[in-house]
């Protein structure tokens, strides 16, 4: 699979492929060494899973790095602690070229890749499970009318450029918009805009099941 990968992305004009790894305890080190933009990251690895070294790498080893989880998703049940120690998103690991290309340039900028359909399932599993939340319910309040529907578009899995079309607003005002919510929030990512969302009522799970396939 990882020749595979490799093949796929060593024919991409801007993206250079630096190392590989065998095991979470070798891509912890590699990442160290070579400070990577981007690390595809499996879950399930021997000696240390995906979610321990995803936890190293942003944590100490290369805090600069951006990590993409690649997951069979129906069969992980560790997606969400993976986004919670630290990674940027994650891409089913049938992804075709296209959409593996994309995903990596889309972490690679700084964003968080959370796909609808994937984000969809996520969300119906994990809203029924006690999730801790680090943001307080009045945080809630301090939204104004813009940031709260931005919001509910955000936990609904849509991009910044989805929604943008849905509010007739720019990419880049949303994107002020994404930071005002995170800073007020206090919360790293739009993983937890998500989580808060689902877990204060913003959005429930069966209205924000209708966002497409």
């Amino acid at each position: 699979m990882r020749s595979g990968f490799r093949l796929i992305l060593e024919g991409q004009p801007d993206i250079d492929v630096v190392g590989e790894a065998r095991d979470g305890e070798e891509a912890v080190a590699e990442a160290r060494r070579l400070r990577p933009d981007v690390v595809l990251m499996d879950i399930r690895m021997p000696r240390v899973d995906g979610i321990e070294a995803t936890r190293r790498i942003v944590g100490e080893a290369a805090p600069d790095t951006r990590v993409l989880v690649l997951t069979m998703f129906d069969l992980d049940e560790y997606v969400y602690g993976a986004l919670q120690a630290g990674a940027s998103g994650f891409l089913l690991k049938d992804v075709s070229p296209e959409h593996l290309i994309m995903g990596i340039h889309v972490v690679a900028a700084g964003d968080q890749l959370l796909a609808t359909a994937v984000t969809r399932r996520l969300i119906e599993r994990y809203t029924r499970q006690p999730v801790a939340s680090s943001a307080s319910p009045d945080a809630l309040g301090r939204l104004t009318p813009r940031e709260r529907e931005v919001m509910e578009h955000i936990a609904r899995g849509l991009s910044n450029a989805e929604i943008g079309v849905a509010l007739a607003i720019s990419e880049a005002t949303v994107k002020s918009h994404v930071a005002n919510i995170l800073a007020k929030l206090g919360v790293q990512d739009r993983v937890q805009v998500v989580v808060f969302a689902y877990e204060h009522g913003v959005v429930e799970a069966n209205r924000g099941s209708d966002a497409g396939p």
